[in-house]
């Protein structure tokens, strides 16, 4: 918790995210735009995953092994592991309490609805909290899988609309997005903090000078790392939009999607209490700016298709931008 009041840290951090900025403004647009529409989606999935693997995996390797790493190390890689294992574990109970949650038996009878005609037999425990309009999946193997959905997002939806949100929340329980992302977000926290110790060590060993370049070097590898993970992270978002079409169908979806947009882009201390939640990434909304109608319909959704976002915001971002979330439902086949 002091460490940032290691000058060592906070170099290494500050250069860290100058590099992760620089590659979010100038090298993944390009990127992606090349790379845009000659993959499918799980393609997509598929290549960021592995992608991501094979460099941490082979950075963290080398790291342990050719850098002549003493136990601690390992020490560090399982202190982090733990600690993000445990917030895994009591998240739950965390969000329930912070968000007054309670059970639905209206909100359960359409959950259940929603999982069969998914052809998912799991129980979802349907809970209503008290919030902003939103919607997020969360649980795991102890408490169970919860989807919550707030009272203020039940009263503006139709009930399309809503089972349109619940089948994108129940998609995240059926592709295990929780414990995958998980895994994910652990890889460049384990590579930054690897490293910051190899800087450590360097500087205060002259025999291991070239530890400290090592350390550097897994620095900067952990910030491309992170917009990997934001990357996987957002085709997942995808993936769950893909759930909601198939139980509502495309226009439900979209129509959701937009009032959400429209509504914190009419009452910014919504959006700002919800941005600084440390649970955004859970949330159905996508925080990336652009201009809503207050008032939702046909031509409205059409227009936010055509909404330009900063790809600086775009891709430090845990969601698509909207516009992208809704031309990508267009081109779902069903």
């Amino acid at each position: 918790m002091f460490l940032i009041f290691d000058p060592v840290y906070l170099i290494l951090a500050t250069v860290g995210y100058m590099i992760m900025f620089f590659m979010a403004a100038f090298i993944a647009p390009k990127l992606a735009g090349r790379l845009a529409g000659r993959f499918s989606l799980y393609t997509s999935m598929l290549l960021v995953a592995v992608l991501i693997l094979a460099v941490s995996g082979s950075v963290i390797y080398y790291v342990l092994v050719y850098s002549g790493i003493y136990i601690g190390f390992y020490g560090l890689i399982a202190f982090i592991v733990l600690a993000n294992l445990a917030m895994y574990l009591l998240s739950p109970y965390i969000i329930n309490a912070m968000y007054g949650a309670k059970p639905s038996p209206e909100l359960q009878a359409l959950v259940d609805e929603i999982a069969m005609r998914l052809g998912d037999r799991r129980k979802y425990r349907a809970m209503i909290v008290k919030s902003p309009p939103n919607a997020f999946a969360y649980g795991n193997f102890l408490t169970g899988k919860f989807v919550a959905v707030s009272d203020a997002l039940v009263s503006m939806l139709e009930k399309e609309e809503l089972m349109a949100v619940v089948g994108h929340e129940i998609g995240h329980h059926r592709h295990r997005d929780s414990a995958v992302m998980l895994l994910f977000g652990l890889l460049p926290s384990v590579i930054f903090y690897l490293g910051y110790a190899l800087v450590h060590t360097g500087l205060r060993d002259d025999r291991n000078r070239g530890s400290a370049l090592i350390g550097i070097a897994a620095v900067v590898a952990s910030f491309i790392v992170q917009i990997l993970v934001l990357a996987f992270s957002r085709l997942r978002e995808y993936y769950a939009d893909t759930e909601g079409v198939r139980v509502a169908g495309k226009l439900p979806m979209q129509a959701s999607l937009a009032k959400i947009h429209a509504f914190y882009h009419r009452v910014p201390r919504a959006l700002d209490e919800i941005r600084d939640s440390s649970f955004k990434a859970l949330f159905i909304y996508a925080f990336t700016n652009a201009v809503a109608s207050p008032y939702v319909s046909m031509r409205d959704i059409e227009m936010l298709k055509k909404t330009k976002v900063s790809p600086v915001e775009e891709f430090l971002s845990t969601h698509p931008p909207i516009s992208k979330r809704l031309t990508f439902i267009d081109s779902l086949p069903y």
